[in-house]
């Protein structure tokens, strides 16, 4: 087994994907973070950020 351990980015590094399931909708990223296709986040304490939608009033019109 390897005995090398890569460190840790600086917290003010660019998040990179470490896993990524396009299939699914999800990446994860090297801070523990998950982003969903459809722009929200669950981040590694628990905290969420919800998916940016347009009000349906804001929606273009189907021709």
């Amino acid at each position: 087994m390897c005995s090398c351990r890569s460190s840790c980015p600086a917290s003010t590094a660019p998040r990179h994907p470490v896993a990524a399931h396009p299939e699914q909708g999800w990446t994860l990223l090297c801070d523990g973070s998950i982003v969903f296709d459809d722009s929200g986040e669950l981040h590694a304490d628990g905290s969420v950020v919800p998916p940016c939608r347009l009000p349906a009033e804001r929606l273009p019109e189907a021709v």
